[in-house]
């Protein structure tokens, strides 16, 4: 696998962990906590040339039907509020729901990415 490879899993699962530590304050961490850490853990393994594809694809498609399921009202309204406010505290429970669904969908082009990865590298 190239230096480039690595480097991106490397921080990816470097950037899911610093995802997880964000959730402990959360209303709910005891679903979002492990979400990021699957994700990070994963990363881990691939930078390390690990790749379990038919894990890595299963986490794919659940990770995208969850964000189906915190689909956002409006997404740019959404990102309006982020750069209006200039912090990360959560003023409404839209702002909320938007970062779920959108940490869900990072999630799950990275498992795809690994996914992927990891499957050529078995060709």
């Amino acid at each position: 696998m190239s230096k480039s490879w690595k480097i991106f899993f490397g921080s990816c699962s470097l950037i899911f962990l610093l995802f997880g530590y964000w959730q402990i304050n959360d209303p709910d961490p005891q679903l979002w906590v492990p979400v990021y850490l699957i994700a990070s853990i994963t990363s881990g393994f691939a930078f390390f040339g690990r790749f379990n594809v038919n894990i890595l694809v299963t986490l794919t498609f659940i990770y995208l039907v969850g964000a189906i399921f915190f689909w956002p009202d409006n997404i740019f309204g959404w990102i309006g509020q982020e750069w209006q406010q200039k912090d990360l505290s959560m003023k409404t429970n839209a702002m909320e729901i938007n970062r779920e669904f959108f940490g869900l969908v990072i999630s799950a082009i990275v498992f795809a990415m690994e996914a992927i990865k990891g499957r050529s590298q078995k060709l």
